[in-house]
C-alpha cells in the first residue's frame, strides 16, 4: 500500500512569448526561486497544453492553475475561481484562453475517477497579450499577490512552504 500523499500541483500555463500570457509560467519559476516545497508539491510550468490537461490535473489532491483569465477588471485584477466555477455551464464562460481543454479535461477525470479533489484558477486580468517576452506593468505587479495566494491555499491544505534562506536565481530562459 502506498502511504505517500497525493500530489499537490501548482501548474502554470500560458504562452511566454505572448506578453502576460506568460504569467503562469513566469509565477511558477518565482515560486521555484523562492521557496522549498515538500515533495509531494509539484511545480509545473505547463506552457500551453491545448486540449491534453490530463497528464496535470489526473490523480491529484489539489491542482492550482495559474494563469490569465478574460474577466472584467482592470489589468492586474487578481480573480480566484474553485472547482465549479472552472467547469461552468453550458455554455461555459471563457475565464481563460486554454480553458475549453482545462473544462474538457476536468470532466474527463469525472468520468475515470482520477478528478482532483479541487481545482483552483488563480488568474490575473492582463493587459496585452501581444508578442513579446516580458508581462505587463499592472500583471507584473500582481505576480506578488498571485505567489501569497499560493502560499494561503498551501498552508490551508496543511502544507508549508519554507522561503528561501537565499532565493536562487529564476530560469526565465524566454528572458
Amino acid at each position: 500500500m502506498n502511504d505517500a500523499p497525493k500530489p499537490i500541483r501548482i501548474l502554470g500555463i500560458g504562452n511566454v512569448l505572448m506578453g502576460d500570457d506568460g504569467l503562469g509560467p513566469y509565477a511558477v519559476e518565482i515560486l521555484r526561486s523562492r521557496y522549498d516545497f515538500p515533495d509531494h508539491v509539484e511545480l509545473v510550468d505547463g506552457g500551453t497544453p491545448g486540449l491534453d490537461f490530463l497528464p496535470y490535473i489526473s490523480h491529484a489532491r489539489s491542482v492550482m492553475v495559474l494563469d490569465t483569465v478574460s474577466s472584467k477588471g482592470t489589468p492586474g485584477t487578481l480573480k480566484i475561481y474553485r472547482d465549479g466555477e472552472i467547469i461552468g455551464s453550458a455554455p461555459p464562460p471563457r475565464l481563460t484562453p486554454h480553458q475549453p481543454g482545462l473544462r474538457e479535461s476536468l470532466m474527463a477525470t469525472e468520468l475515470t475517477d482520477a478528478s482532483p479533489q479541487e481545482m483552483i484558477l488563480i488568474g490575473v486580468v492582463p493587459k496585452t497579450v501581444e508578442q513579446g517576452t516580458t508581462l505587463s506593468e499592472p500583471v507584473q505587479a500582481a505576480v506578488d499577490k498571485v505567489l501569497d495566494t499560493v502560499i494561503e491555499e498551501l498552508g490551508r491544505l496543511g502544507v508549508k512552504a519554507e522561503p528561501r534562506q537565499t532565493p536562487l536565481e529564476p530560469e526565465l530562459w524566454w528572458a
